[in-house]
């Protein structure tokens, strides 16, 4: 009888550590200081974006020419295709997840997630308003993206972003500039 009780208390305790891993996985933030854009227009967000700059983290590492293409569901999620090529191994990579709201629909603040029950934040801090240019920050200062809807930034758009994303305590000199060439179909 001991033993089926340690086994019981031992189920126990693997289902509470799965079940906080599993909560802290789908936990997502902002950046403190940072603030989503309010109102947001998803409908005017989605399509294509090209990446302009981001900082280097291991699923973009080697790749170019990478675009984001969003598209909103019949039942109202949002899903994320992304792509980009591998200059190491020269194929292209493809990776397509979802994104819900975290609150409202009216502040660009999203979870996104490409695998499984692993969310990350995915927060439009700052975008003009023809929507043609973003800057996007994840959960902290590791992750940061700037967007347009053409392959390069007008300079007062760049200089805006840098300024916005430097007073966030992001390390601007850090970014990759992302290369989109001509050549590459």
């Amino acid at each position: 009888m001991k033993n089926k009780n340690w086994l019981i208390l031992g189920a126990a305790a693997a289902s509470a550590a799965a079940a906080y891993f599993l909560f802290k996985s789908t936990k997502v933030s902002i950046p403190k200081g940072a603030k989503a854009v309010s109102p947001f227009d998803v409908n005017r967000f989605m399509g294509t974006w090209y990446e302009i700059a981001r900082l280097d983290y291991r699923f973009e590492r080697h790749l170019s020419n990478v675009s984001a293409t969003y598209s909103i569901n019949e039942n109202g999620q949002i899903t994320v295709d992304n792509k980009g090529y591998d200059t190491r191994t020269y194929r292209w990579k493809e990776s397509i997840g979802k994104a819900d709201f975290v609150d409202n629909p009216e502040e660009a603040r999203l979870k996104v997630s490409f695998f499984g029950p692993f969310y990350a934040g995915y927060n439009v801090i700052d975008i003009d308003e023809k929507y043609q240019h973003a800057l996007v920050a994840g959960n902290n200062l590791n992750y940061i993206w700037i967007l347009s809807r053409n392959r390069t930034i007008p300079e007062a758009i760049k200089t805006r972003f840098l300024a916005k994303a430097e007073e966030l305590g992001y390390h601007t000199d850090d970014l990759i500039w992302t290369k989109h060439d001509s050549y590459v179909a």
